[in-house]
């Protein structure tokens, strides 16, 4: 007999992109941001290390009252966690446990996996030939998360369609997770929504815009009600899952938004030149509001396109499954990164 559980046994975990160690790359394949954090982070650690002797805040009140003050709301629609995916995990325990949930074919491929873990039938709803979202396929009896923009397609939906699945969902009393990590590289977010449904939950990250992916900060944006279950399921599991020095920083960096709009800024610039040299090379790249580009990059397989940018020191990210297997999915370096990996790209994938 097993000594592990008929859970343990059945989950199969996410795999999460490679993080090298034998030797230094061009590192594109997690979308991590390419520059550093807001100086301001420095600044609020200093002095911080006498008081890790005591348990942090519970509630991280004050990186509630920063987010809530970025976003117009009040911190009683904010909750923090140990990243955007213990966010995640808390939310399909809170809300689609032993529920149908509907969710796009392609998608975070967290998702399956929290499924699995929390007891809920992910539905996934089959896309349209070029990876957009079926908006009305989504729409059944039931509650529905999906990533906006998505991963690992880049493409985003408009305010009005999010709108229209949260009226949906609503009216079958249902919520609407949304999955907004990549959102500040987008020309637009669900968060005005917040003001008129109740049954909309938005989560966050600050890996990506605010360069702190080492620091695992994640954060909820929703009405109170939909905080409250969320707090309910994390102190089932672990009272204190954002740390004094993780709380303190992410505070910092989200009240400096000057410097991270600047890194915003330098990123975008990056991604659409890049994006642009590669359709003149006649390589198809899909429409991207992410920190990362979706490249065509062989007809039926691009997996040696990625062995082959390995070797020259470059990591992108392949997905081995059938729909995806011909793409890339590209991070967004600096400047002078993308020069290097888009020049390589052109050069692998024309000379086939």
């Amino acid at each position: 007999m097993p000594y592990e559980s008929r859970l343990a046994l059945g989950l199969v975990p996410y795999t999460a992109g490679e993080q090298p160690k034998d030797r230094k790359f061009i590192k594109l394949n997690t979308n991590e941001n390419p520059y550093p954090p807001s100086p301001e982070v420095e600044k609020a650690l200093r002095g911080k290390i006498e008081t890790l002797r005591l348990y942090p805040d519970t509630d991280a009140t004050e990186l509630r009252e920063a987010i809530a003050e970025h976003f117009s709301v009040s911190p009683e629609q904010v909750f923090c966690g140990n990243g955007s995916d213990e966010v995640l995990a808390f939310a399909f325990a809170a809300f689609f446990a032993g529920k149908d949930v509907f969710s796009p074919e392609i998608s975070y491929s967290f998702y399956p996996v929290y499924a699995s873990l929390f007891g809920a039938n992910l539905i996934q709803i089959p896309m349209h030939s070029d990876f957009t979202v079926d908006v009305k396929g989504l729409m059944r009896e039931g509650p529905v998360v999906l990533a906006n923009p998505n991963a690992p397609t880049s493409l985003a939906l408009a305010v009005e369609e999010i709108r229209m699945l949260a009226a949906h969902a609503l009216e079958k009393e249902e919520i609407l997770l949304v999955d907004e990590a990549y959102a500040d590289f987008a020309k637009e977010c669900a968060v005005p929504l917040l003001k008129e449904f109740d049954n909309l939950l938005i989560v966050r990250t600050f890996s990506k815009s605010h360069s702190l992916a080492g620091l695992r900060v994640g954060y909820a944006l929703g009405s109170p009600r939909l905080i409250q279950a969320l707090r309910c399921v994390r102190d089932s599991f672990n009272s204190y899952p954002t740390d004094r020095l993780a709380q303190a920083a992410a505070a910092a960096s989200m009240r400096d938004w000057n410097y991270t709009r600047d890194q915003l800024q330098k990123v975008i610039r990056a991604r659409d030149k890049s994006k642009e040299r590669l359709r003149a090379a006649g390589i198809e790249v899909l429409e991207s509001q992410t920190n990362f580009l979706f490249v065509h990059a062989d007809p039926t397989d691009a997996l040696w396109v990625q062995k082959a940018l390995r070797e020259k020191g470059i990591l992108v990210r392949y997905f081995a499954s059938e729909k995806l297997k011909p793409y890339l999915r590209v991070s967004i370096g600096t400047e002078s990164e993308m020069e290097i990996v888009t020049d390589l790209l052109i050069e692998l994938i024309q000379k086939k």
